[in-house]
């Protein structure tokens, strides 16, 4: 198990009121766990897949790419038993990195493992707080995991030019 991070060790995590500066500091350490995930993530374009086949899946879809941000979309795509066409994305986020600032934003988040986070839908600080929480946590296990995305990333990592697994 991975010690939690200076920032994470630092805060009260069943705090109800988190500050904007803290809300800034944990988007800050997302973007860094973020750049060891996907380090060229400002030069990729279309769909990349870390993974093993008949294992879960991560893929990245780049929505948007600009001259300071990229939009993208994280899915974790695992097997519901069937074929290919059953798989289920689970979480599935859609996240904006803003390279200049080096912080990631969640823009909308769709989970079932903790209900409190069914759908990102409210701007109010504390729904922003516990969704970025999400993802902090999302990013350890993925990078836990040996999972990295993009051309240098190793052979778990690869560009999608077959049909990925459906995550409509």
């Amino acid at each position: 198990m991975q010690a939690p991070s200076a920032i994470i060790s630092k805060l009260d995590l069943t705090g109800d009121q988190p500050t904007v500066g803290v809300l800034m500091a944990l988007c800050e350490e997302n973007y860094r766990a973020l750049m060891q995930l996907v380090p060229r993530l400002a030069s990729l374009s279309g769909v990349q897949v870390s993974g093993r086949p008949g294992h879960t899946y991560l893929q990245l879809e780049v929505i948007e790419q600009a001259r300071y941000t990229t939009t993208f979309r994280l899915t974790h795509v695992f097997p519901s038993g069937g074929d290919r066409a059953d798989w289920l994305p689970e979480p599935d986020a859609t996240l904006k990195a803003y390279h200049d600032a080096e912080q990631v934003e969640v823009l909308d988040l769709r989970q079932t493992a903790l209900p409190i986070f069914s759908h990102y839908e409210s701007p109010a600080l504390r729904t922003k707080w516990k969704a970025n929480l999400f993802l902090s946590k999302w990013l350890g296990w993925c990078l836990r995991d040996g999972h990295r995305i993009g051309p240098d990333a190793g052979r778990r990592s690869h560009a999608s030019s077959t049909p990925s697994p459906s995550v409509a």
